[in-house]
């Protein structure tokens, strides 16, 4: 029954995809970084989160369990611009252009750590639009990926992420 596998997954995934929702919505990131807050930097954010989780956890993780997460998470970015009373020829057209950004974000970090910070600062540029050239959004998800390798998929999935800034 399709209704009982999107229930399954709802409980199963909702508490991460609101943990991501709620470290994009930090003031900070778009008092400091951005010239004003649109739909547009706080997907950037929100997709380099996802990015970098599914980065470092994709060797150890089997890649069904990451598809399962893949496809909750742009099930939950499609029906919350749903919401807004946007036609289906719309949302196909927004939905293919978000896939196409994450997975552009997605080959960018792919050597993060091996990254020099001005690169990683071009690479931000291309999605936010920065106030500046801040190493602060370097610094931040720095921050974040250290965390997500110090704690266990498992907790990820189900904790609450707070990281302190």
């Amino acid at each position: 029954n399709i209704k009982r596998i999107n229930l399954i997954m709802n409980n199963k995934y909702i508490n991460f995809y609101n943990n991501l929702v709620n470290l994009t919505r930090n003031k900070i990131l778009y008092k400091e970084f951005t010239k004003e807050d649109t739909f547009s930097d706080r997907l950037a954010i929100f997709l380099f989160h996802f990015a970098f989780f599914l980065s470092i956890f994709k060797s150890e993780v089997k890649k069904s369990t990451l598809q399962e997460i893949f496809d909750y998470f742009f099930k939950q970015l499609e029906l919350s611009i749903r919401e807004k009373g946007y036609g289906d020829a719309y949302i196909n057209k927004k939905m293919k252009l978000y896939v196409n950004i994450f997975y552009s974000i997605l080959s960018k970090i792919e050597n993060w750590d091996n990254t020099a910070k001005f690169e990683k600062n071009q690479i931000f540029s291309e999605y936010i639009d920065l106030d500046e050239n801040s190493l602060l959004l370097i610094e931040y998800f720095d921050i974040y990926i250290e965390y997500l390798k110090k704690n266990t998929f498992n907790s990820l999935l189900k904790g609450v992420i707070k990281l302190n800034f």
